[in-house]
């Protein structure tokens, strides 16, 4: 569609003018695009036609990162929809899928935890985990929390409170554990409770982290005086401990505002000139139930550039306003309507405040007011939680002050031409040659990128068990690697090429390495270094020595991490896959059990211990394992003395 024109709508006014006209005056969704038929920003208003017009007017004062974006518009696309709300929710949906570059984009800082109750389960669970799967969608984060160690408490404190199931897994085939017998656990692994019942529980727990924890206080102590009067006094004294431990949670967390009736979130946010701290501070009953961090990049706006006059002061605190907006409407998204407070107040004015205001009233079904408070109490509020997201950002800072140091000196010590971005780990692990495999770890401006981890299972033949070799499965691990490295794109390979490699090990393992490369004609393009455990010694291609370097400098110690992490995957990994290998080696010797009803033997009784103590009935139940079958399999784990076969019905 747009890929024929070559020239920027602003410099084609008359092309501009007939697409303006064909914009209706409506609710909806714009897309800016490029001469390339790339997305460049996309936007939502209530009134289309209004606001794609604003962009291109001659009077208009836009910030830096709009007119540089304005300059680059060859097409806009539309998409109506029936209201603000759809246009708000369809925005943040695009926004996601295709990261335009001039949208504000929040990072995905894994350093910053959830809270996940995994409702999609019969008997949910609930756990911290740094990893926003939005796969299932039933299940529901809370978060992310800045202060971990306060969640870590309260999450223990609630486990303390109320009986939850304390293990991923049964301890026992036959019986519950002792979190059981002492009131810790209502028995889920033996299904000693309905999924109803324990749904009542878990929905008491999300209610304290919906920050609700005052309602739910009021629900159980209505609970405990209907059990009192009723003489039960055992389930009534059980409530009051709960009672009690839920009133100690927040104990020292109160704040002081005029009105402490009214449930409020306070946002605010401190930047430099490369990235934006914000915390969003949650307010119930005059009580800080909740302190959420987020962080967003704004150093490619170049808003610390801007001068200090008053044009320029106002752009920036325009585009701090898109910031906040914008992590407002990723956060509200994902909550309840009943966790939306009454009131919200911002540090600056967002530019589509309307539209948010509107449709979080809608979807809480009440009133819904944001306030930019400039004096007295609350204004004091958002000058606590501007300074505790300035303390964050210095925290930031200083982390990656040091990884930048460390990359800087990295690049020194190994004559790089530029800090390397993108830095690939790799190492072996076996016990003498059995179970090999092989990890690869990918650090990305000097932090763990946890997604883009590898695992390898050796295929040589030659490696096996009482027969290992490192050299070849290295050799053999960067092979399969970079194989299709020649048919890649530019693009593909500008992303997925490392600009260093680390081998772990000395000489001998990177000499293997470098020849594979040599015949892939991929060495003078990759560089790849290896990094003996022994003395911390880095070596080189082609060089005898290893570099003198200190083992505790910043870019050897860069290194030393990267090789520890490396190390950590690849034996996580082969201690899973040598646990398998064992869990099969037994079940190999029954006739009739291939690979594929081993795996669902396994992944039915969850371990041989209790596959040994089932009946020949419980065994048949495994999807393909027939009656006569589950008869051998029973005999193989209770051979009778005289020889025979024990049949049991």
């Amino acid at each position: 569609m747009t890929s024929t024109q070559t020239l920027a709508l602003i410099k084609d006014r008359d092309r501009l003018e007939s697409r303006l006209k064909e914009i209706p005056p409506v609710p909806g969704v714009y897309l800016m695009r490029d001469k390339s038929d790339h997305i460049l920003y996309i936007g939502k208003s209530k009134k289309l036609r209004s606001r794609v017009r604003s962009y291109f007017r001659d009077d208009n004062r836009h910030s830096p990162r709009i007119a540089m974006m304005v300059q680059q518009v060859a097409e806009i696309e539309f998409i109506v929809t029936d209201t603000e709300a759809e246009a708000l929710a369809l925005e943040a949906n695009l926004i996601k899928q295709h990261q335009p570059y001039f949208n504000v984009l929040l990072k995905d800082d894994k350093k910053y935890p959830y809270l996940c109750i995994t409702w999609s389960e019969e008997y949910p669970r609930i756990f911290i985990t740094r990893k926003r799967r939005l796969g299932k969608p039933k299940d529901r984060f809370y978060g992310p929390y800045v202060d971990t160690r306060l969640l870590r408490s309260t999450l223990h404190l609630v486990k303390q409170i109320f009986p939850l199931r304390q293990r991923p897994k049964p301890l026992f085939k036959d019986r519950p554990c002792l979190n059981y017998d002492i009131g810790r656990c209502p028995g889920v692994c033996q299904l000693l409770i309905s999924p109803e019942d324990y749904h009542q529980t878990m929905q008491k727990v999300a209610m304290i982290f919906q920050g609700r924890t005052g309602e739910l206080i009021n629900y159980l102590t209505q609970q405990m005086e209907a059990a009192a009067e009723k003489m039960n006094f055992e389930t009534a004294a059980k409530i009051r401990d709960q009672i009690q431990g839920l009133k100690s949670l927040n104990a020292d967390q109160k704040v002081s505002l005029p009105d402490d009736r009214v449930s409020r979130d306070a946002i605010a946010l401190a930047a430099n000139d490369k990235q934006a701290c914000i915390q969003l501070f949650q307010i119930r009953a005059g009580q800080l139930v909740g302190r959420l961090g987020f962080q967003a990049e704004v150093g490619r706006f170049n808003l610390e550039t801007l001068s200090e006059d008053a044009d320029s002061q106002s752009e920036k605190l325009s585009e701090y306003g898109a910031i906040l907006q914008r992590v407002l409407e990723d956060h509200y998204q994902t909550v309840d309507p009943v966790e939306i407070p009454s009131e919200i107040l911002v540090q600056y004015e967002l530019p589509e405040e309307s539209i948010l205001s509107n449709w979080l009233s809608e979807y809480k079904g009440r009133k819904v007011t944001i306030i930019n408070p400039q004096r007295q109490t609350k204004a004091e509020l958002i000058e606590l939680v501007e300074r505790n997201a300035g303390y964050e950002l210095e925290r930031v800072q200083k982390l990656s002050d040091r990884n930048t140091q460390a990359l800087e000196d990295l690049a020194e010590i190994i004559d790089l031409p530029d800090i390397p971005h993108r830095i690939e780990g790799y190492d072996i692990s076996h016990i003498q040659g059995s179970d090999a495999v092989a990890s690869r770890v990918v650090f990305i401006d000097g932090l763990p990128a946890n997604q883009q981890y590898r695992h390898y299972k050796i295929r040589n033949s030659e490696v096996r068990a009482g027969r290992s070799d490192d050299f070849a499965s290295l050799a053999e691990v960067i092979g399969r690697r970079f194989r299709d490295y020649p048919t890649l794109s530019p693009e593909k390979i500008a992303v997925d090429k490392p600009d260093l490699i680390m081998i772990d090990g000395g000489k001998g393992q990177l000499s293997a390495v470098v020849k594979v490369l040599s015949e892939m004609n991929l060495l003078e393009e990759l560089r790849v270094v290896s990094l003996a455990k022994q003395r911390e010694e880095i070596f080189l291609p082609g060089e005898s020595f290893p570099l003198e370097t200190d083992a505790e400098q910043p870019g050897v110690q860069l290194l030393r991490r990267l090789r520890d992490e490396a190390h950590r995957f690849a034996v996580s990994f082969h201690r899973d896959k040598r646990s398998q290998r064992l869990k099969r080696s037994r079940l190999d010797e029954i006739p009739g059990l291939g690979q594929h009803r081993q795996k669902q033997l396994l992944a039915h009784f969850r371990s041989i211990d209790y596959l040994r103590m089932a009946t020949p009935e419980q065994i048949s139940e495994v999807p393909g394992i027939g009656i006569k079958l589950a008869q051998q399999i029973y005999n193989y784990f209770h051979p009778t003395t005289d020889g025979k076969d024990a049949i049991i019905t």
